[in-house]
């Protein structure tokens, strides 16, 4: 321990023997673990023992050190803070090759906020493609590999300088190792190579959850990103239905879903339904819902008889959901423009490919104009909520963790006025003033948002600047300026300050 901790120990004993010993002058009784608590709602308590001081120092020290830091979290880094691995007590539910699905959990005992994180990594939707998946990323088909820690980020970051928000909530991270968009129901059999059981695991996890302190939750955040974004729509309803079958429909479930609003949309150029890459969106969900026995919401599944893989995609499955769910979605989304056949390293962009990339940052618009909570910047991008930048990025001046709070802040006073309801339907009723939820840029083209993160030149690895990255992709500044009427170095200034 440092001299800077010790003296604070040695101090903060000082100061709570003495205060022991005034309540004892007083008359007053003493406890041997007196409580103590910081004011923010959600900090821990740590009982202190003062009865085994004598050849114990360790243990003590190590106790005034979690108080502590307790009382100063922003400048005293906690120890012992990565989420630890827990495989599921029921191992009927499993990953795609049988081994035992599981999660990684950091607990903060003295918070009733919880956030469960799905991870992402595309899906596939055959015994070819799920063969070669498992030879190429096997650990998101087994856990056999796992390791026994894992160090949050972004909004599953302790820290409150990173995640200013989130960072003393319970942190539930759920590896994705079935494959199937986190929507399968279909165990491991001589008939099936594989098991395909993402919802299954999603509800033995939170279960599980119910006996570490969810029993007592004020607010349960479902997120995810990628696949996991898409998994967040596909199961918040359910996960919101169970709390309420176990009696604890007072926790108000929420969704969060990151990078999982696909379009299913004609691609740019048609191939055979081969792989996931190169499969049309829409193809690749229909295979998939068979193969993997898919369970959809019960509304989405109503709204769309035997055509259940319309739930796969946001736009469809977001007007049945009874949850409150927040979607961040970059308005140029990589993986769109992979399943699309849209590739933009290599060789420069044709004018038509420039034309489908443009329109397709007008489509995704238009699929979220009746989204009241959200955050759409115009990057060229994929994934952000667990990234360190998610931060950085703004839209209209203002970030994504204060559009999350605003988020929070409308919610919690639209329960206040409409009474608690876990199921409080999907629109805030306003937001607060100055704390905006509706979040969307304006601007055309990839990347005329001024805080896109980095674009990387695949073959190089060098940063590109937003006006390399147009020419690269074959934009003619002369003549885009021409067209707008505009000199050309006037629109270089306004495509380098993003406007």
């Amino acid at each position: 321990m440092g001299g800077g901790m010790h003296a604070l120990a040695v101090l903060l004993v000082t100061l709570l023997a003495q205060d022991a010993e005034g309540r004892r002058a007083r008359g007053g009784r003493t406890h041997s673990a007196p409580s103590y608590r910081a004011r923010s709602e959600g900090a821990e308590s740590f009982p202190l023992d003062f009865t085994p001081v004598e050849g114990n120092m360790d243990t003590l020290m190590r106790q005034v050190q979690n108080l502590a830091q307790s009382l100063y979290p922003c400048s005293a880094r906690r120890l012992d803070q990565d989420m630890k691995l827990h495989f599921l007590d029921n191992s009927t539910v499993t990953c795609n090759d049988g081994s035992p699905a599981g999660y990684y959990i950091k607990e903060s005992k003295g918070s009733r906020r919880w956030l469960v994180f799905l991870e992402g990594g595309w899906y596939c939707f055959s015994k070819e493609n799920c063969d070669s998946r498992y030879e190429t990323m096997r650990r998101l088909m087994s856990s056999c590999r796992w390791p026994s820690t894992r160090t949050g980020t972004g909004i599953l970051s302790p820290q409150p300088e990173e995640n200013p928000h989130w960072w003393n909530a319970n942190m539930v991270f759920i590896p994705y190792c079935s494959s199937d968009v986190w929507s399968g129901a279909t165990p491991k059999t001589d008939q099936n190579d594989y098991a395909f059981m993402g919802s299954l695991i999603i509800q033995e996890v939170v279960k599980e959850l119910l006996t570490k302190g969810l029993d007592n939750a004020k607010v349960l955040l479902l997120a995810g990103s990628s696949a996991g974004g898409t998994g967040v729509l596909l199961n918040v309803d359910r996960v919101a239905e169970l709390l309420k079958s176990r009696g604890h429909g007072s926790v108000q479930v929420r969704g969060l879903a990151d990078s999982g609003w696909f379009l299913d949309n004609k691609q740019y150029r048609c191939t055979d339904c081969v792989d996931t890459m190169s499969c049309a969106p829409t193809e690749a969900i229909k295979r998939g819902i068979r193969y993997w026995g898919g369970v959809v919401p019960e509304r989405c599944r109503l709204a769309h008889p035997g055509e259940e893989w319309n739930c796969f995609f946001g736009y469809k499955v977001y007007p049945t959901l009874k949850s409150p769910v927040f979607v961040v979605q970059w308005l140029f989304d990589e993986a769109q423009l992979t399943v699309d056949n849209v590739h933009l390293m290599g060789q420069p962009v044709q004018e038509g490919q420039w034309r489908y990339i443009q329109n397709l940052g007008i489509e995704l618009r238009n699929t979220l104009k009746d989204v009241p909570a959200m955050f759409a910047p115009a990057c060229l991008s994929h994934e952000v909520i667990t990234r360190s930048y998610w931060m950085d990025i703004q839209v209209k001046g203002t970030s994504l963790p204060r559009a999350l709070q605003c988020w929070d802040r409308s919610l919690h006073q639209s329960l206040r006025n409409h009474g608690n309801s876990s199921s409080s339907g999907s629109s805030p009723r306003s937001p607060p003033r100055g704390c905006p939820l509706h979040l969307i840029d304006s601007c055309p083209w990839p990347h005329c948002n001024p805080t896109c993160p980095a674009i990387r030149d695949q073959l190089t690895g060098r940063e590109m600047s937003v006006i390399q990255f147009l020419t690269h992709m074959g934009f003619d500044v002369q003549r885009m300026a021409q067209q707008q009427g505009l000199e050309p170095n006037k629109l270089l200034g306004m495509l380098n300050n993003g406007s």
